[in-house]
């Protein structure tokens, strides 16, 4: 089994690069026959903007740009992927939405010609959200983070395009907790990502 695990921080030496790092080792410690690749973002480069190219995709006019379908291949050779963040305001960096805004296309996520007719074209696609918080879990319990980010990001970009989220976990605290409590839960969400 092959799991794509997609990191949007800046700082390779983050929490969050550490935590994509330890359910990788998880995933191969749980067998050594799973494969993973880490795709960083930031270092990568990636154009997180949705243009005018873009909306010519959206609309069926021309075909993505190779950057986008770079980043179709990488899912599509995935059995997993998993989504590695810290949350900025309530929600994931703009990198990474715009990610997922640019490439998670009309075509090949879903189909929908202005019709009403929706197909979900992702239905094989296993999804893991990993989210990196500063608050503790009370906060977000408070301001319900927790249905919120069921609604937008796992109904609202997975559902819609047919992707079954397995789990979504929200470490909590992340800037005074032990890391290593973190690091251990990464390790497990890998050693069971295929089991």
């Amino acid at each position: 089994m092959h799991a794509l695990i997609v990191v949007a921080h800046h700082e390779p030496r983050s929490l969050t690069h550490s935590v994509a790092t330890q359910i990788a080792e998880g995933l191969t410690r749980a067998n050594p026959a799973n494969t993973r690749e880490i795709a960083d973002l930031y270092a990568e480069g990636f154009q997180p903007v949705f243009g005018a190219a873009d909306f010519a995709v959206h609309h069926r006019e021309a075909r993505p740009p190779a950057d986008v379908l770079a980043q179709q291949a990488r899912i599509d050779r995935a059995d997993a992927l998993v989504l590695v963040f810290p949350v900025y305001w309530w929600s994931m960096p703009a990198l990474l939405k715009g990610w997922i805004d640019r490439v998670f296309s009309n075509g090949w996520a879903f189909d929908f010609a202005g019709d009403l007719k929706h197909v979900k074209k992702l239905q094989r696609l296993r999804v893991h959200l990993v989210g990196l918080a500063g608050a503790d879990e009370r906060a977000y319990e408070r301001h319900g983070y927790g249905p919120a980010m069921k609604a937008q990001i796992e109904h609202g970009i997975f559902d819609y395009s047919g992707a079954t989220v397995v789990s979504s976990t929200l470490m909590v605290e992340s800037e005074v907790r032990d890391p290593q409590e973190h690091l251990q839960t990464a390790r497990h969400i890998g050693a069971q990502m295929f089991t």
